[in-house]
């Protein structure tokens, strides 16, 4: 799920070296926390959050599938 959430963001901001994506585990689930640059985060967010609800549906869909929880923070 990780290798997923760094495709999709690599591939829409402008500087893909600047992506990071950590995962913590917990009792809740997975949360995943994406980071990239600062001009970027607006790309990844998206007009009115549409892209991040976006990443955050194909995520749990994922998460599902493998019978977890998973979660997106955008750091």
């Amino acid at each position: 799920m990780k290798e997923l959430v760094e495709y999709i963001a690599k591939s829409i901001v402008d500087a893909p070296d600047d992506v990071v994506v950590t995962e913590e585990t917990n009792d809740q689930g997975i949360t995943f926390k994406l980071q990239v640059a600062d001009d970027d985060k607006g790309r990844v967010i998206g007009k009115q959050g549409r892209i991040a609800q976006a990443i955050r549906t194909l995520l749990r869909v994922k998460a599902a599938k493998q019978g977890t929880r998973a979660t997106l923070e955008i750091l």
